[in-house]
């Protein structure tokens, strides 16, 4: 047998594969390790993106402006709107506007803007607080999934290690 034989055991036992050792309990464990990575990952994101939204809504709030605008498009990405500030110029801004729920294309809106950046819109009278229940969400769903299914990996990994204990009287 050459040393990249492949030894498979159902009882847990370490498999040779490709001539290293392979634990399932180990592997299991740096599973578990991941996943948990991966869910505080995706939390951060989420509470990154709460502190964007106040952060934009505090400057807007900071140097306002304000217009009706049209919306020109609306996809699942963005919300595109058209508006003249006070000074006559016309803005499309590239990133559309900030919370468009409910927008429809041909619709005129009330915005705030950033009069020093009027790149940075928002519908008005809505604010960062919108993004709670979404992102809120999604981090629930993730929590929901990555905690159980770190729960039956670090339990399996156990209950492995303490299998392989027993059967070798360590």
């Amino acid at each position: 047998m050459s040393s990249d034989a492949v030894r498979r055991h159902d009882d847990g036992e370490p498999t040779v594969v490709g001539g290293r050792l392979r634990d399932p309990a180990r592997v299991r464990g740096i599973v578990a390790k991941v996943l948990l990575g991966v869910g505080v990952l995706l939390t951060g994101l989420g509470v990154a993106i709460i502190i964007a939204c106040f952060m934009n809504d505090r400057t807007i709030t900071d140097s306002p402006g304000y217009a009706v605008a049209d919306v020109v498009d609306t996809s699942l990405t963005r919300t595109v709107v058209r508006f003249t500030d006070d000074e006559g110029r016309v803005y499309i801004p590239r990133n559309g506007v900030l919370y468009p729920t409910q927008l429809q294309e041909g619709q005129s809106v009330r915005v705030e803007y950033d009069s020093r950046n009027p790149e940075i819109v928002r519908v008005a009278g809505r604010d960062f607080r919108i993004a709670l229940l979404p992102v809120g969400t999604g981090v629930a769903v993730v929590w929901a999934v990555v905690l159980p299914a770190w729960w039956l990996l670090r339990r399996s990994a156990q209950n492995t290690h303490t299998t392989q204990e027993a059967t070798h009287g360590n």
